[in-house]
This record gives C-alpha cells, sequence and structure tokens, in this order.
C-alpha cells in the first residue's frame, strides 16, 4: 500500500494565494519578532537570529520536510511546495512520515520561539521597557497563533494530516 492512499481525500489540492499571503506574513512577522527579541538582549544576537531562522525556515526545513510531501510543486498552505520544488529536487512520499526533517522541525520550530523568549525575559528582567514587555506580548501571541490556531485550521484541509507526524487534526482514512 502506497503512502498515496493514505491521503485525505477531503483536503484541499490548492490552497488559496490570500491563504499562502496570510501564512507567510505571519512567519515573517514572527521571525521579525523574534529577532527584535533577541536583539534587546544583545544586537549581533538579533542579527544572527534572523539570518539563521530566515535559513532554516525556508532553506533547510523546505529541503528536509517539503521535498517529500504531496504538495511539492503544489500551492500548500504556506507556498512551501512551489518553493522547496524552485530549489531541490522531488523526493519520496513514502518518507515523509519518517524523513529526518519531521523530527527536527519541532525541535527547529521550538528553538525559534523559545530562545527569543528567554533572552527577551532576561533583558526585562536586566531593565524593563514598555517597548520589550510589548514585543513579548506579541511574540507569544504570534506564536501561539502560529503553533496552534492556525496550524490546526490548515491541517484540518491538508491532504497529509493522515500521515503526518506533525498534523495537528488526524483525519481518518473513510
Amino acid at each position: 500500500m502506497s503512502e498515496l492512499d493514505n491521503l485525505f481525500e477531503e483536503g484541499l489540492e490548492k490552497y488559496s494565494f490570500m491563504q499562502i499571503l496570510t501564512s507567510n506574513l505571519f512567519v515573517i512577522i514572527w521571525l521579525t519578532l523574534g529577532a527584535l527579541a533577541c536583539w534587546y538582549f544583545y544586537s549581533l544576537f538579533g542579527l544572527v537570529y534572523l539570518i539563521a531562522s530566515f535559513v532554516l525556515v525556508y532553506v533547510v526545513l523546505r529541503k528536509l520536510v517539503c521535498v517529500n510531501c504531496y504538495y511539492y510543486d503544489k500551492w500548500c498552505a504556506i507556498g512551501f511546495g512551489k518553493f522547496s520544488a524552485i530549489m531541490f529536487k522531488k523526493g519520496r512520499i513514502e518518507a515523509f512520515p519518517t524523513s529526518i526533517g519531521m523530527k527536527l522541525a519541532p525541535a527547529i520550530y521550538g528553538l525559534l520561539i523559545i530562545v527569543p523568549l528567554v533572552l527577551l525575559l532576561l533583558s526585562i528582567i536586566e531593565g524593563f521597557s514598555w517597548c520589550k514587555f510589548v514585543v513579548f506580548v506579541l511574540l507569544l501571541l504570534v506564536s501561539v497563533y502560529n503553533f496552534g490556531i492556525g496550524r490546526r485550521i490548515l491541517c484540518s484541509q491538508c491532504k497529509m494530516n493522515i500521515i503526518c507526524p506533525g498534523s495537528m487534526v488526524k483525519k481518518k482514512k473513510e
């Protein structure tokens, strides 16, 4: 039995341009707020975080995850399928659930959330400012949306949600 037989049939074949734009906007806001949080702690950390986070999210994870996805060279929820097809050759959908990318993604995303929050908290302890506090709250809210509410919505519409270990909504094969 092929992994293609385990796809969620009611899942979207392609996501809307507005969904892709909105998803990317939230990712960019999240990474920018993370960089600002790190910058408050030490300006060089902010620059390193900004560059490293964009490379990790938009290049490394695209190679490790998206090349094996059903949406490779298609318009997925965030457009990564099309984006990864520009940069990398297609992998195998059978490798998707057990790929190194599916194992590393939670750790990478977790670090990209936790590191700026911790550094910003340390910066707030060192010297409180309302700007730092606002960035902390916004970063927390955007992170909760991106990796909670937003992901749940996107996963519920995804053809891969049955076989994806990271899916927040597991559909049953009819």
